[in-house]
């Protein structure tokens, strides 16, 4: 919506005038107005483009705008906001169309105004603004139209009013900003007499916000200058205000001021600078008034030193200095006073407008005199203001506003420009006066602007230069041309320091040539420009890490050649002077100070005055500071210049002060108290003899400096100097060192060669010197330290190119000490770099000038290219930089050893140093065979160097690309012009080679041209190449070595040795022999687990894939196998860092389209091969076969889980190979579960758990989740039954989901029954036990399985008899006829078997062919089977009582006919039995029972039986109806069955001893029962006794409650029955027949 109202007010504003619709444009307005209505806030976009379209249409139709506006003024007040501030834009838009109806608006907006709610009077009031200016603006175009008439007059009056006395008092804030805001355009068009009244409430209102933030007091100040205009400047009458009156205004308005530097973001400096120009109007407003009290007033503030108001006041002075100089004429002195007085102020803040008053002072010749020169100081001063000096300040002293030294010193610097170029009349004050100003110490920092305004007096005053030096002599105070040279010279030290000090210097040397001596001029001129040409660009100075060095040479030359042109004894004997004198102006640490010496030190060679020089080294010696390492280099290097023309001199001062280190009577005194102020002591003197020794011998002449170093080193004077241990010490005792092996190299390019003697003893205090020890870390080196190294190094490197050859022992102990400098870190790159170019340096030197012929040179090299092995494969890029470095230069060098000898100051090509081999020289090589001489292409171990830079062709940084291939080109390059190790063979002919090596050196070519073409394409040609260069040995080598360069660190180096190796396998594969074959296996593998990054791994993975592709993949799978077994046992494999490497090479055999298929075969043929070795100490195996034993179960384990990745990680391919081979993996799988579980048994589980995971894995691979459901149901139970009955459900969802399977599984498991081990046989018994269901439809499989099973039910294993029992018995129906005979044979025989889980399931297998037998078969055994059941009816296995019961039961059906009498003798033998477990404690018993015996009813032929077994009490389960039933069997088993009574009661008392509590309590009452029915004495002689006797026993003796309490049952039976009394009498009778017959 905002959109299409901004785009209707766009079109409404480009209408031309005769194109007005004023209907349609209502049309419009009315829509606006409606969609700005509704809502309560003018603050929606769409609103206000609403409200934009209302004052476009006003630009066209104002008439029309604002009577759909006035429409609205009177409606709810919701729309009154929005109303009023549409006016107030049209009136901001249009103000010549709005001024002429303001009195039609005011009139309707005033009857509002009481009512207006705070929260809406800002817009109001910013309304009334608007208004009002519109008015202004229309009263400036067309002056002669009074718009204001009574009737306008009137409203404005009113308003006023309101505003002033209840808005402008408001509490809100943004209420009275406003309102003030408003007042400040009206107080213009009210009149004059309420303007006077007015103001005592107006100003106070207004001065109290403009102590508010910048955005208020920018507003307040606005309508205050509009006030003070109207009320001081009006044309009807006198002023309206006293300055008595104004100062309170003033006082107010000086702090505001401040405000503008208090500014604290960039956005509000606008707002600053506009409240700033505020301010200074209304002070010009007043002083157009009253100037005379107004430069009182701002003297009197200045005077108060107060921070904000004098700066205040000196800012407002500086404003209306110009533009009221004509009022203050006459005030000058006084303010020239008033500034005097504020020179010594240290407000930053009130400095800076100190300095501006003052060019503004100078601009209106305020400054005469001394008093002049006194400002300019003032500002050169600030000129020179410091960093340091900007710390200080900060520190010490509160600021007005952002004020800062920085700021302070180029407004100082633009001030004294200004004073110099654009007023004529300063030209007398500053000249000579600013010459003054380059001397002080103090004035340092101002000298290059103090330089530039001198150049531009010069300029301008060139016309009567020689004015300008009888100026100079005129005045005794400005500094004699010796003493401004000498400032000059030093101070030109630094190029780089601000505003071009160096430029500057030089060029006003050149204006002040005249000063000098006049034969300088002309060189000056000829000199000058090119030094100005040197340092004209700082940025490209910088550049140069040696510009400083070069330019402070550049100064000393010029210094040099200026006093060879001078010729004047007795100026540069001044001059020696004034340089002795201007030590005073540097402190010991600036390094203007260092030059100083050498400035000393140059002209002291000129001079020819021994004493003279002899004192002012002296001099130098005394006034230089040695502790600091700057000083003190600059101090030897002047000693060093004078020692070119006073050799002796110097040396006898050295000595001199050799020999008293530490013998001053005060440094003796602080050693007492001080160790460590006699170490620094002495090191700052040592380090400051030995650079003074060194330099000079460098600048000494070279045919007399042998006897003196020879003396020096000889005498050991040099041990004095190396108890050095601060850094700088060190660095300057190196140096020393460095330049006396300089000093023998120049001798030597001289004419005069001589040997350094006892330069081992000097590399050893070098290496002393660095300051690092074996057990120190090279990566962690100090600042100091680092630049301790780098110039050790480099002395080193001048030591070992100098006579003699270094002898073997120092050789290495130099490189052992300094190979590790390339670990150091980047930074500071500035001194790491020069340090690593001195390391190569050094190591090059090395190797040119050691060994005596190629053969040690080459084992030296490859020495020296191991050592660096560890940086070429670095992950820090510039470590990676610098190894591939090193070797380059290396490399090139020993090529040109091979080709045309060496250099010992390392120059290519042919040069006067180079020393050839010849061997007519060496006696030792005249009968050699040229292949001693030179090294042997197989001592440069090819494949080895290879495989650590061919990677690096891959690499991220394109400079170590680019250095890797250049490596190459050299190796193969050198190796082609070697002699070949004989029967050695190259990758092809020697044509195929050369062009290899043409192809690499190519690609180099291109990486030198084109650093933008594809890397992975570059690398492919180099690999190309390098795969044919290579001999075999060459490449096995290079194959074996490939781990390193997988595992580096940088993943492209690794990618590219990954390619290499791929492809080399594929190319050459053929030649590997299976040892080699196996060990590119094992490094390959040992990468894979070394690499952590999963896309690195996965190619590392192809590449053994490639392997196994192109070779023997039997070997690779068999390594892979040995490498996972060996991390099993080693590792946690679950928690390796990114994973476990071996699994992801399973998945990626598994996935490959060749291998998948042939890695499937060789695990199942390790499962099927792996035997389980059996722990038997009787046997008496020995260690060896207990090892291989012990690998042969680790690798079974590895082959189960690769079996598990292969499921899980093959994918398509994977799956399919599976589905291939379901039948042998099915079975592997199967196999090993009887072998895990036996693990398992022995406390082994994780066996078992990787088993059953790959099991798992196989089952989701080939899409069986029945099967898998089946696996996760107990799984891991280590109860034989449970995994046994697991195998019996796999091989039933099996044999249901993949019939087609079944006979090749049987075929396979009838096999695996021969097997020797019991779980596996078990396994296969389980498996074929269920197959057998499945197997109807292949009889020939059928017969050769039943006959295995037969066979092995008497296996020695009883879980194997069991399975092969329990298949006998699942024969399909259609075949078990014709084997139920044999099946029922094995059961017989195996109810007797020793074994109990066996008895139990023959029991459950004869329950289960008895249901389908036929009686032929049964009956010849009916009788056998009765008694072993009967036998088993008394276990205490449950379910082998309940399933006795139960087949007992079952031969009910077959105890008919002629074996009726037998069997049911048979069931009168066990129904006592069945009686009492009839309430047994296992509820299969009970079942059993009753089942067995409402079988065996019918055969008892007893009527009242019948009934009672189908009664409810046989069949509950309570105590009380069991009892019932047992009272009424006993009844009716007594009543017909007397003549059994006797056996039952017999076996019943049996019972009683019964293991059981419950029978034993049944047998209680049964047979208490038995004794209260029966009325046969016999039986009551023969058991009454008996019974209640045990009755007795058991209540008293048993720990079991049932049966105490059936006991106290039975006794109450017991004496209840009629026949106990009976039995009681006829017990009477014989007692007493036994009495009397006594």
């Amino acid at each position: 919506m905002a959109g299409v109202f901004q785009v209707m007010a766009f079109g409404v504003r480009a209408l031309d005038k005769n194109d007005i619709d004023a209907s349609y444009i209502g049309k419009l307005a009315k829509i606006a107005t409606a969609e700005i209505i509704s809502s309560k806030e003018l603050n929606a976009d769409w609103q206000r483009a609403a409200a934009s379209l209302l004052v476009a249409i006003g630009s066209h139709l104002p008439d029309l705008m604002m009577e759909e506006i006035f429409l609205h003024l009177s409606g709810p007040s919701s729309a009154l906001a929005a109303m009023i501030q549409i006016l107030a834009d049209f009136a901001s838009a249009d103000a010549l169309q709005f001024a002429p109806r303001l009195k039609g608006v005011l009139s309707r907006v005033l009857p509002i105004l009481g009512n207006v709610r705070d929260a809406q009077r800002p817009i109001f009031a910013n309304a009334f603004k608007c208004w009002c200016q519109a008015v202004w603006q229309y009263n400036v175009d067309f002056p002669s139209n009074s718009l204001i008439d009574g009737d306008v007059m009137s409203f404005l009056n009113s308003a006023f009013e309101l505003l002033l006395r209840v808005w402008a008092a408001s509490r809100d804030l943004k209420v009275r900003v406003s309102s003030v805001e408003a007042l400040g355009q009206m107080v213009g068009l009210i009149t004059r007499t309420q303007l006077k009244t007015a103001l005592p409430r107006l100003i106070p209102t207004i001065l109290e916000l403009c102590k508010k933030d910048q955005d208020i007091a920018l507003i307040a100040t606005s309508s205050l200058y509009n006030l003070l205009n109207v009320s001081l400047l009006s044309e009807t009458g006198p002023p309206l205000l006293e300055f008595e009156e104004l100062t309170v205004i003033l006082s107010t308005l000086l702090p505001v001021i401040c405000m503008d530097n208090d500014g604290k973001e960039h956005s509000d400096f606008s707002v600053g600078l506009k409240t700033y120009n505020e301010v200074q109007r209304c002070f010009l407003t007043v002083g157009s008034i009253y100037p005379e009290d107004l430069f009182s007033f701002l003297l009197n503030k200045c005077r108060l030193k107060e921070e904000p108001l004098t700066f205040g006041a000196l800012c407002v002075l500086k404003h209306l200095l110009p533009r009221s100089s004509e009022a203050w004429h006459n005030k000058r002195p006084l303010l020239v006073d008033a500034v005097k007085s504020l020179l010594d102020e240290q407000s930053l803040g009130i400095r800076k407008a100190l300095s501006e008053l003052i060019v503004v002072m100078a601009s209106h010749c305020y400054l005469v005199g001394p008093t002049a020169e006194l400002f300019v100081e003032y500002l050169v001063r600030h000129c020179a203001l410091s960093e340091q000096d900007r710390i200080d300040l900060e520190s010490s002293q509160a600021k007005v506003g952002l004020i800062c030294p920085t700021e302070l010193r180029a407004i100082c610097e633009k001030g004294l420009l200004l004073l110099t170029i654009t007023i004529p009349e300063m030209e007398h004050v500053l000249w000579p006066f600013l010459l003054k100003m380059i001397i002080p110490r103090d004035y340092t920092g101002a000298v290059a602007m103090v330089c530039r305004c001198i150049a531009e007096l010069c300029r301008h005053r060139s016309s009567y230069n020689n004015n300008m030096l009888d100026d100079c002599k005129d005045r005794s105070d400005i500094p004699n041309p010796e003493e401004l040279f000498a400032r000059l010279v030093v101070l030109l030290h630094n190029p780089l320091v601000r505003e071009q000090r160096a430029t500057q210097i030089l060029t006003v040397l050149c204006y002040l040539a005249p000063m000098f001596p006049r034969n300088i001029n002309l060189f000056w001129q000829d000199e000058i420009p090119k030094m100005k040409a040197y340092v004209s660009d700082p940025e490209d100075l910088k550049l140069d890490p040696s510009y400083q060095e070069t330019w402070d040479d550049m100064i000393i030359n010029f210094l040099a050649e200026s006093l060879d042109v001078i010729q004047d004894t007795d100026w540069v004997i001044s001059l020696g002077n004034a340089f002795t004198k201007q030590y005073a102006l540097y402190t010991p640490d600036d390094e203007h100070s260092a030059l100083l010496h050498r400035c000393l030190g140059i002209l002291l060679q000129k001079v020819n005055d021994r004493a003279y020089v002899r004192g002012k080294i002296d001099w130098m010696y005394k006034q230089a500071n040695i502790t600091i390492p700057t000083n003190r280099l600059g101090l030897a290097k002047a000693i060093g210049l004078v020692a070119a023309s006073h050799l002796d001199t110097v040396l006898d001062k050295l000595k001199n002060i050799l020999d008293n280190v530490g013998q001053s009577i005060f440094q003796r005194f602080l050693s007492l108290f001080s160790e460590s102020y006699r170490t620094e002591e002495s090191d700052d003197v040592h380090a400051a003899l030995a650079l003074m020794y060194g330099y000079a011998a460098r600048y000494a002449p070279s045919m007399v400096i042998e006897a003196r170093i020879d003396a020096l080193v000889g005498t050991n004077m040099l041990s004095k100097l190396l108890h050095v241990r601060h850094p700088t010490a060190k660095q300057a005792v190196i140096t020393a060192i460095d330049l006396l092996g300089r000093a023998v190299i120049n001798a030597a390019e001289n004419g005069a060669p001589f040997p350094l003697k006892r330069r081992d003893q000097l590399l050893d205090y070098i290496l002393t010197l660095m300051g690092r020890d074996e057990s120190d870390d090279f990566a962690d080196s100090s600042l100091e330290l680092l630049r301790t190294q780098a110039l050790a190094l480099n002395a080193c490197t001048t030591l070992v190119s100098v006579e003699p050859k270094l002898t073997i022992e120092t050789r290495n102990r130099v490189m052992k000490a300094t190979l590790g400098f390339f670990a150091l870190p980047n930074d500071p790159i500035d001194v790491i770099n020069p340090l690593i170019d001195n390391l190569i340096t050094l190591l090059c030197a090395i190797l040119l000038t050691s060994g005596e012929d190629g053969r040690s040179r080459a084992e030296q090299l490859l020495h020296i290219l191991r050592q660096i092995d560890q940086y070429v494969s670095s992950h820090m890029d510039y470590q990676r930089r610098r190894g591939c470095l090193a070797v380059y230069e290396m490399l090139v060098k020993f090529r040109m050893l091979c080709v045309s000898g060496y250099c010992a100051l390392g120059c290519r090509g042919s040069c006067t140093h180079s020393k050839q081999i010849d061997r007519t020289l060496h006696g030792n090589f005249s009968n050699l065979p040229s292949a001693f001489v030179s090294p042997s292409r197989e001592a440069l171990s090819l494949g080895d160097r290879v495989i650590m830079y061919l990677p690096c062709c891959a690499d991220t940084d394109s400079e170590v690309r680019k250095l890797s291939a250049q490596i190459l080109d050299q190796l193969f390059s050198i190796s082609l012009s070697l002699p070949k190790p004989l029967g050695s063979s190259v990758g092809g002919d020697i044509e195929l080679c050369y062009g290899a090596l043409s192809s690499l050196e190519d690609v180099i070519a291109i990486l030198r041209s084109d650093s933008s073409i594809d890397p992975s394409e570059v690398f492919n040609r180099i690999v190309a190449s390098v795969c044919i260069l290579l001999t075999k040995d060459e490449l096995v080598d290079t194959l074996h070595g490939c781990m390193p360069a997988i595992c580096n660190r940088i993943k492209q180096s690794a990618e590219g040795a990954i390619v290499a190796v791929i492809e080399f396998v594929t190319k050459r594969g053929a030649e590997l022999s299976e040892a080699n074959i196996s060990r590119t296996a094992q490094s390959l593998l040992s990468a894979a687990g070394h690499v952590t990054e999963k896309q690195l791994r996965l190619e590392v993975l192809g590449a053994i894939s490639s392997l196994s592709e192109n070779t023997n993949e039997k070997v690779v799978f068999n390594e892979v196998l040995t490498a996972a077994a060996r991390d099993i046992v080693t590792k946690d494999i679950s928690r390796l860092r990114g994973g476990w490497s071996m699994q992801d090479a399973f998945h990626a055999f598994s996935q490959h389209i060749v291998l998948s298929v042939l890695f499937l075969e060789h695990l199942i043929s390790v499962l099927n091969q792996t035997r389980v070795a059996k722990s038997d100490p009787g046997k008496g195996e020995n260690s060896i076969l207990l090892s291989e034993t012990q690998l042969a179960d680790d690798i079974l384990q590895a082959a189960i889980f690769a079996l598990t990745a292969f499921f899980r990680g093959g994918g398509k391919v994977g799956k399919r190979a599976v589905e291939q081979r379901y039948s042998s993996v099915l079975a592997a799988l199967i196999l090993q579960f009887g072998k895990c579980h036996g693990l398992a048994n022995s406390g082994q589980h994780e066996p078992l758990r990787a088993l059953l995971t790959a099991f798992q894995a196989f089952c989701e691979c080939v899409g069986d989740l029945e099967m898998g459901k089946i696996l996760a149901r107990d799984s891991e139970q280590n109860e034989k039954e449970k995994w046994i009955n697991l195998i019996g459900d796999l091989a039933g969802c099996i044999s249901m989901k993949r019939p087609k399977e079944v006979e090749n599984l049987c075929k396979i498991f009838t096999k695996s029954l021969n097997l020797h081990e019991n779980f596996q046989r078990e396994a296969a018994a389980a498996a074929l036990s269920e197959f057998v269901c499945y197997s109807s439809g292949f009889s020939s499989t059928l017969e050769e399985m039943v006959e295995v099973l037969c066979r092995h039910v008497s296996d020695e294993s009883p879980t194997v008899r069991c399975l092969c029992l329990r298949g006998l018995v699942k024969i399909p129906s259609v075949h078990i006829y014709q084997h139920t005979t044999q099946v029922l044979g094995v059961i017989l025989a195996l109810l007797d078997d020793l074994d109990e889980s066996v008895q139990l399931t023959a029991v459950s297998c004869l329950l289960m062919i008895l249901e389908t037998s036929p009686k032929d078969a049964v009956e010849p055994i009916l009788l056998n089977l009765s008694v072993r059941l009967r036998n088993l009816q008394i276990s205490m296995n449950v379910k082998m009582r309940a399933d006795a019961f139960a087949a007992f039961g079952a031969l009910s059906n077959y105890g008919i006919g002629a074996h009726k009498d037998a069997f049911l003798e048979q069931i009168h033998a066990t129904l006592p039995r069945l009686i009492l477990h009839l309430h047994d404690d296992d509820l299969a018993v009970r079942h059993a029972c009753r089942n067995t015996l409402k079988r065996f009813v019918p055969l008892m032929e007893i009527e009242g039986l019948l009934a009672l077994f189908d009664s409810h009490r046989i069949n509950s389960d309570h105590r009380s109806a069991y009892e019932d039933f047992v009272r009424d069997f006993t009844r009716q088993f007594v009543q017909h069955l007397s003549s059994r009574v006797d056996t039952f009661m017999a076996s019943t008392i049996q019972a009683l001893n019964a293991p059981w509590p419950i029978i034993q309590a049944n047998a209680i009452y049964v047979s208490s029962s038995i004794l209260s029915l029966s009325d046969d004495p016999n039986i009551l002689a023969l058991y009454h006794a008996q019974v209640f006797g045990m009755l007795v026993g058991k209540m008293s003796r048993s720990a079991d409650a049932v049966v105490r309490a059936r006991s106290s049952l039975a006794f109450s039976l017991l004496l209840k029955s009629t026949n106990l009394i009976s039995w009681r009498a006829a017990r009477l009778d014989q007692a007493d027949s036994a009495r009397k017959g006594s």
